[in-house]
C-alpha cells in the first residue's frame, strides 16, 4: 500500500498549546511561569518515565535544544540565553564538565537551563557539583497520561473535527498505534483527512485501514 499516512500526518511542531497536561497542570503552569521570567531560578530540571512528555515540553520552550542521548559530550554547545539539555543522564564525562561550566556561565549572564531526565537530579549518576548544580534550581516531576486521559483527550480532538469516534476505535487506537500523545493527536487529524479523501464514514475498518497505511510506511 502506499504511504499515504505520511503525506497526511500534518506538521505539529511540540508546543505548550499542543500539550495535553493531564495531571501535569501544576508543573506545566510552574514551567510556564519561569520561561515568563517570574521565578528567579537559573534551572529547570523535568523528569519521568519515557512517554511522559520530557522532551514535548523541552522542544516547546524554542530554546537552543540538545539530545544528550545523541551528543553526550555537547560537543558544539555554548552558553546561551536559554539551553535545553535532553536526557541529561546521558552525558558523558567531557559533557558533565561541559554542563557544569555552562551553568556557572548562565547563572552568570542570567540566562536559562531546562534538563530533563528520567530521575532527578539526586538521583542521577553524574558528578557531583554537577549534581548540586542541578539540584539547586526547579525540580518538577512529570506523570505519564492513564488511558482514560489519553482516551478524553483522543475525543475531545475528534470532536474538535466534527468527528464520532466511538469507545471502540479509541480503545483499538490505544492498543494498536504509538502510545505518545502527540502522535495519537496527529493520528486523529489524519483520519479525519483521510474520511475526506476516501468519502467514507468514520468506522473501526476504516481506522484499521488507516493504520495498516502506518505500519506499511
Amino acid at each position: 500500500m502506499r504511504q499515504l499516512i505520511l503525506d497526511l500526518l500534518p506538521e505539529s511542531p511540540p508546543s505548550l498549546d499542543n500539550f495535553v497536561p493531564g495531571t501535569n497542570a501544576e508543573t506545566v503552569a510552574a514551567l510556564t511561569e519561569w520561561l515568563a521570567g517570574g521565578r528567579p531560578d537559573t534551572s529547570f530540571c523535568l523528569y519521568g518515565v519515557s512517554g511522559c512528555g520530557r522532551s514535548h515540553l523541552l522542544l516547546a520552550t524554542g530554546f537552543a535544544y540538545v539530545d544528550a542521548a545523541l551528543n553526550p559530550s555537547l560537543a558544539g554547545i555554548g552558553a546561551g540565553e536559554a539551553l535545553a539539555v535532553d536526557n541529561v543522564d546521558q552525558l558523558d564525562a567531557d559533557g558533565q564538565v561541559a554542563l557544569f561550566a555552562l551553568f556557572n556561565q548562565m547563572k552568570m549572564d542570567g540566562g536559562l537551563l531546562l534538563t530533563a531526565a528520567p530521575q532527578p537530579p539526586a538521583h542521577l549518576a553524574l558528578r557531583e557539583d554537577l549534581r548540586t548544580r542541578l539540584g539547586s534550581g526547579l525540580i518538577y516531576r512529570l506523570q505519564p497520561l492513564s488511558d482514560a486521559e489519553k482516551a478524553d483527550a483522543i475525543g475531545t480532538l475528534a470532536k474538535e473535527r466534527a468527528l464520532k469516534l466511538s469507545p471502540e476505535m479509541i480503545g483499538y487506537l490505544l492498543r494498536h498505534a504509538s502510545r505518545d500523545m502527540r502522535t495519537l493527536a496527529m493520528l486523529v487529524v489524519a483520519l479525519d483527512q483521510y474520511t475526506l479523501e476516501q468519502k467514507r464514514p468514520v468506522t473501526l475498518p476504516l481506522l484499521r485501514e488507516l493504520l495498516s497505511l502506518e505500519h506499511d510506511a
